[in-house]
């Protein structure tokens, strides 16, 4: 049996196949397969009741995949032209980026390149005719069309683009290109003349216009003896490449240059070899900072006190256990740009550390003589040589939320202060959501923007957001004053 034609589905089984074969990026018949495959040898589920499951949506980026599986997805369209061959370096290309290839040939392409060659490479079935009933059976072009992050077409011949150009949709390829909503990289191929010809010239403008991305040509020698100028197709590293900074556009990196110091996590200070006073703090927040704050491209140094969490990749991380050695890490960090502290410092400490585990007597408790810690906020805040340009203080209070954070920044003399209320019914302590409330002040006014519930690596992101602006705002009045 060559081949599968099913006919005369029920919706609800046209709609389970579909969806399934969506899910687990196959065409329908080739789902086909594997159920029977599954039924024949006994592992497959029931069909009904369907397990059926949610839709994917039709618009917008396709969900971002981690680990060994490929983070991003392409259509690979092959035209019809003698640098057809360099497609295939390309998809080996796409694929050591990560980036899955399915591929469409054209008519004329298969002239070139076999469909063989192209599944070999892409480890997927290549896909060529817009009226295959298998692959039409649930409209194939339209998944080719959207079931992907982005569509390149390489060589991209002065016919297809002529066709895109003028939204033909006559065959397999230009029907997905007329179908979908995903961006399009194009990498033209053709003669010289061909490339200077005024309809191709139009063309191009047009497609421009439409948004499509055009990398190349290059110029050299054609495949034509004698024939050279502006038309070879660009090399597949090239094209790759250009792919790759489509799909995985840089990330913004406000903070490049800048030095970041965080504290985070509490700090334990011991009342004997096993007991110690601390706050309940899990660090989360602070470590949240620290990731969103390396992301926008600052030298990160984050002073922690012991939690337990993995270290922020790109962060350099020194680990503490008292108040007085978080102190000494963050003076031995200065200089920097930007100093938040983030941690749960402990208050008090005992003043004089039991050298053995103190002994329940018949006396009662033994007397614990308590000593005020050093107040790192308030130290760095008040520097005068090696201060921070910009101190941000966290206020953790469990009543009269702003009141106390008014204060608590007038007193401390920081510039900004991140309010939270971390009463038991908060949740907050420990867990994954905040909210809080950002104090700045701006000569003797105190302005307050309370922000919603969000997750602490979105509470993150949304500071150092509101620093990197700050830091932008404050060098261009620099420059102005200069």
């Amino acid at each position: 049996m060559a081949s599968l034609t099913i006919r005369k589905l029920d919706d609800a089984v046209k709609t389970y196949l579909r969806l399934r074969s969506a899910k687990n990026r196959r065409s329908v018949e080739e789902e086909v397969r594997v159920i029977l495959r599954e039924l024949i040898e006994g592992r497959e589920e029931p069909l009904t009741p369907f397990a059926v499951p949610p839709a994917a949506p039709t618009v917008g980026p396709t969900p971002q995949r981690t680990g060994a599986v490929p983070e991003a997805s392409v259509t690979l369209i092959i035209g019809g032209g003698i640098a057809a061959y360099k497609s295939l370096d390309l998809i080996r290309r796409l694929k050591e980026r990560r980036i899955e290839v399915r591929c469409v040939l054209t008519k004329a392409a298969q002239q070139f390149v076999t469909p063989l060659a192209v599944s070999a490479l892409s480890h997927e079935r290549v896909y060529s005719d817009l009226f295959d009933p298998q692959s039409e059976f649930d409209a194939g072009h339209i998944r080719l069309a959207r079931e992907c992050d982005m569509i390149v077409v390489a060589p991209a011949t002065a016919d297809l683009m002529a066709k895109m150009a003028n939204g033909h949709a006559d065959d397999l390829a230009s029907a997905i290109l007329l179908a979908t909503n995903r961006k399009i990289l194009l990498a033209p191929a053709m003669n010289p003349l061909m490339w200077n010809n005024a309809a191709t010239r139009r063309n191009v403008a047009q497609l421009q216009r439409d948004g499509v991305v055009l990398i190349g040509p290059n110029s050299g020698e054609m495949a034509e003896a004698g024939e050279a100028g502006i038309g070879r197709m660009s090399e597949a590293i090239e094209i790759a490449t250009a792919a790759e900074r489509l799909l995985r556009p840089p990330v913004p990196r406000p903070l490049a240059g800048k030095r970041v110091l965080i504290t985070a996590g509490p700090t334990h200070e011991p009342i004997d070899p096993v007991r110690y006073i601390a706050n309940r703090s899990s660090g989360k927040q602070g470590f949240a900072i620290a990731a969103a704050a390396q992301a926008a491209g600052a030298e990160v140094i984050l002073v922690s006190g012991p939690v337990g969490l993995d270290d922020p990749q790109g962060v350099t991380v020194k680990h503490v256990e008292s108040a007085r050695q978080m102190l000494e890490q963050v003076q031995a960090a200065l200089p920097a740009d930007i100093a938040i502290f983030a941690a749960a410092v402990a208050d008090w400490r005992v003043a004089n550390e039991g050298e053995q585990k103190l002994k329940k007597t018949s006396a009662g408790m033994p007397p614990l003589q308590l000593v005020e810690n050093p107040d790192i906020l308030a130290t760095i805040s008040k520097l005068t040589d090696k201060r921070p340009p910009l101190v941000i203080g966290f206020a953790a209070e469990t009543e009269h939320l702003i009141d106390n954070a008014k204060a608590k920044i007038a007193r401390k003399g920081c510039d900004w202060i991140v309010a939270n209320d971390v009463s038991p019914a908060t949740g907050v302590m420990g867990g994954d959501r905040n909210t809080v409330h950002l104090l700045t002040r701006d000569g003797g006014e105190i302005s307050v923007d309370s922000w919603p519930v969000m997750t602490k690596e979105q509470v993150a992101v949304e500071l150092i957001a509101h620093i990197a602006k700050a830091v932008a705002n404050n060098t261009a009045k620099r420059e102005t004053a200069t």
